[in-house]
């Protein structure tokens, strides 16, 4: 990777599955996600109403972070996902991607999320609150 590309923010509402797997894999919530059900990676990115992302502003354009949302535009936002090749972590990837969804939501909108536990400490340094009271009825399969 080199030293400080330029890194590109976007919308993309036609993210394909295959650049969005390879993310999830890179990033590590490849063991968390269904990278091997094209059908259901295919829903997941159809459902998504904001679908933001980070690419490399060199030859190719390689796509390195991805956050996946549903959202209002009005009251709030849930990041489904926010997921950065491991290559690029510490970069400040996952930050900007965060400050583009707060950038295009503006600020009359909330941003929630459900952190995977290797993750709490960035969202906390990033400035996000922790809220104790969120509940979970678990997915089957």
């Amino acid at each position: 990777m080199a030293q400080n590309p330029l890194v590109l923010y976007a919308r993309e509402a036609a993210l394909g599955i295959a650049e969005f797997r390879r993310v999830l894999m890179e990033s590590g919530l490849g063991d968390t996600r269904p990278v091997d059900d094209e059908a259901r990676l295919q829903a997941m990115l159809s459902g998504a109403n904001l679908v933001l992302t980070a690419r490399l502003d060199v030859e190719g354009k390689p796509l390195i972070g991805v956050a996946r949302a549903v959202t209002d535009f009005s009251w709030v936002c849930y990041i489904s996902e926010l997921a950065v090749s491991q290559s690029a972590q510490g970069l400040g990837i996952g930050k900007g991607l965060m400050d583009e969804a707060r950038r295009q939501l503006g600020p009359s909108v909330a941003i929630s999320l459900i952190s995977m536990p290797d993750a709490v400490g960035f969202y906390e340094r990033i400035g996000m609150m922790r809220m104790p009271d969120a509940f979970w009825f678990s997915r089957k399969g």
